[in-house]
């Protein structure tokens, strides 16, 4: 026992730098991460809400068996080793992606009301309207606990204004988060910006001087790190240890990304300092959003893998053709298995991010443990364009209050918005209406 007790909100900084540090032992007994007075609530609750555009080939997601020890189609056998820690939900409908009177302009309604549960308004001018997104709602209530009340990513840019979609404004298909019905929080897509928005509290000119000097994050914490001597035991010192290598793995990965030339597309070259390999980038960004939950610097981020509509290619994985124009495949079945080996892609990339979390002890468990993870699509199948019986998983142990390992089908047309009342309540906020809710959804505690 150490006789001198750390913060849970010890920093370590240096021009500019703020470096928050993940739960260690010294910090105290695990109670002491209680905020909400629950007493079983020992460490934060996180949440994780990942979209994928364009639907999936359905028949290649759905399971065939209910309850535990459902089947895995093709497309989720990249999360066989995780099948215990995450469960498929069947049934969930993203009524406000239909039309209701509106025409064309589903990919952008898809996006746009996913975590909203809203119709937004057509129009491609700035009179932009939806509603508050799920996380936005969370944030607002316990964002004032953490450094960042959210954080917005995604690994594909695309224009806030203009005509995207049939009509519809381009920031409906490029933005998943919302703080109000008139404000889309933008997504940041470089992952040397979401680097420093977690890191820094520096100005312009000390980062500047920073990349100036070629020097990492850590070089400029390192004296006061070595204050934690003494404090800290041996498990605390090991832990530390793996975090500052996390943190100078991904400085080390965004150095080699900005050597490389871009990789060109037919749209538009890739931003500066994205890595040329979509596969890294989307990596990345999985692992600055681990380590934003690891540290507590958030406990709500977004995070939109392409745009909806996107017509990305992936010749790395043998297709080269448009993913939206693929999702029209019009029943051909040589299409339908390219659009397969692309839904397969984006899961791996879920399966790189929860296998990432469920590595991290944390308390009684892992950092998975205490996370809930929603990955999913507003389309089901993109060439019907419905938005009923959505592709929806959801993953990790919610601080044990998610029971995991199940398919569970719903009922038809159950809202996908009574998912976000549940998650908000296992956040400890109460919310008694999000978009087109009609209760909590039942049974995911088992």
């Amino acid at each position: 026992m150490f006789s001198q007790q750390l913060s849970r909100r010890t920093v370590l900084r240096g021009l500019g730098t703020s470096l928050a540090l993940p739960w260690l032992e010294a910090m105290g007994p695990l109670m002491a991460w209680t905020e909400t007075g629950n007493p079983e609530r020992a460490v934060p609750n996180r949440m994780a809400l990942l979209y994928v555009p364009n639907g999936k080939n359905m028949a290649d997601w759905t399971p065939d068996k209910e309850g535990e020890n459902f089947d895995l189609k093709h497309i989720l056998q990249p999360l066989a080793p995780l099948q215990k820690k995450f469960s498929v939900l069947t049934g969930l409908t993203a009524d406000g992606a239909r039309a209701h009177g509106d025409g064309g302009g589903d990919h952008a309604r898809a996006l746009a009301s996913f975590l909203t549960g809203a119709h937004p308004r057509k129009t491609d001018g700035t009179d932009i309207r939806n509603g508050v997104s799920v996380d936005q709602v969370a944030a607002s209530r316990v964002g004032d606990r953490t450094r960042l009340a959210s954080l917005e990513i995604g690994g594909e840019d695309l224009a806030m204004a203009g005509n995207c979609d049939s009509g519809y404004s381009c920031v409906y298909s490029a933005t998943m988060s919302w703080k109000s019905a008139t404000q889309p929080l933008p997504k940041l897509v470089n992952p040397k910006l979401v680097f420093e928005r977690l890191f820094s509290s520096s100005s312009t000119a000390e980062t500047a001087k920073r990349d100036a000097q070629r020097r990492s994050i850590l070089d400029f914490v390192r004296d006061d790190a070595k204050d934690l001597n003494g404090k800290i035991g041996k498990a605390d010192s090991r832990k530390l240890d793996e975090y500052f290598s996390s943190i100078r793995d991904i400085e080390q990965r965004m150095e080699r990304a900005a050597k490389l030339p871009p990789v060109k597309t037919p749209d538009r070259p890739a931003p500066t300092g994205v890595p040329a390999s979509y596969e890294e980038h989307l990596q990345l960004l999985s692992d600055l959003m681990v380590l934003g939950f690891q540290a507590d610097v958030t406990r709500v981020c977004t995070f939109v893998l392409a745009t909806e509509g996107s017509n990305k290619p992936y010749p790395f994985i043998n297709v080269p053709e448009g993913h939206h124009d693929l999702s029209h495949h019009g029943n051909d079945a040589k299409k339908k298995e390219k659009i397969r080996d692309i839904n397969t892609f984006h899961v791996k990339q879920l399966a790189y991010l929860l296998t990432k979390l469920d590595s991290i002890p944390e308390a009684d468990g892992t950092l998975l443990d205490h996370c809930m993870i929603a990955y999913g699509s507003g389309n089901s199948d993109g060439n019907a364009h419905n938005h009923d019986d959505l592709p929806v998983l959801l993953a990790g142990g919610g601080c044990g209050t998610l029971k995991m390992g199940r398919h569970i089908k719903y009922a038809k047309e159950t809202p996908i918005s009574n998912l976000w009342l549940s998650l908000l309540d296992r956040m400890d906020v109460k919310q008694s209406q999000l978009g087109d809710s009609t209760g909590a959804l039942q049974g995911l505690n088992g």
